[in-house]
Formats: structure tokens, sequence, C-alpha cells
């Protein structure tokens, strides 16, 4: 299944939420709670996802400048999404393949994979990079 881009869709979805770069902590929450509401949808628009990729990337750009005492990692991004999506360890086990390697991750004993990262990437609808050191 090809998907196609509807630039007539991502326009309007531009239009109602206003995607620019955060220079305030304000804007920063507005943009916070759009990646929630996108991130508790069951499914997302091709234009839908791109719209998230762009406001993950933009609150990235906005905490990296800003927050760089708590500086983000492969785990504490993976933990947040969690948290978002309300979603628990087991919810990921296909992913790693055993609640024990789960549970690793969650710990931080453990790193994510290349291949795990991807398919977080397409489980949150962001790019897999977000997973990797």
């Amino acid at each position: 299944m090809t998907l196609t881009f509807n630039s007539d869709v991502y326009s309007q979805l531009l239009s109602q939420y206003q995607p620019r770069i955060i220079k305030t902590e304000e804007e920063n929450e507005k943009f916070l709670e759009t990646v929630e509401e996108l991130l508790s949808r069951s499914h997302l628009t091709f234009e839908e996802d791109t719209l998230l990729e762009l406001l993950v990337k933009l609150i990235e750009d906005f905490e990296e400048k800003h927050y760089q005492l708590n500086v983000s990692t492969p785990r504490s991004r993976l933990l947040h999404l969690m948290e978002a999506r309300s979603l628990e360890k087991s919810d990921l086990v296909e992913i790693f393949g055993s609640s024990e390697i789960v549970t690793k991750v969650i710990n931080g004993e453990l790193g994510i994979t290349k291949e795990q990262a991807e398919a977080l990437g397409k489980l949150f609808h962001v790019d897999a990079s977000l997973f990797i050191c």
C-alpha cells in the first residue's frame, strides 16, 4: 500500500496547528499537548504523521537549547513516549523479544538496537534516531 501525500490536508493541518520555532515555555507546552493528542490517536494519516515528526523536532530543538542540564537519552525518550501513550512494558515485548529484555532496556541495563529503534519509531510515529545514541 502506497501512502500519498495530500498537500491540501497538510496545509489545513499547518494552518490549524501553526508549527514554528519554539521561543517560549508556553509555546513548548502547547506543542507538547498537541504531540500527546496526536499520539493518543490509534491511526494517524500520513499528513498527521508528518506534522507529528515536525512538532517533535521543534520540541527537541527547544528543549535541547533550554534544558541542557537534563539531556534526554534514548531511554528517557522511550519512557516519555510510553507515558504519553499509556503503554506498559508488556506492550513492548513484541519489539524487544521478551519481558526480561524490555525490563533491562527500561532500567538502563541494555541499550536499544538499530532494529528495535526502527520498530519503536514505527510504533510511536517518530524518527528511529530518537532511540539511538
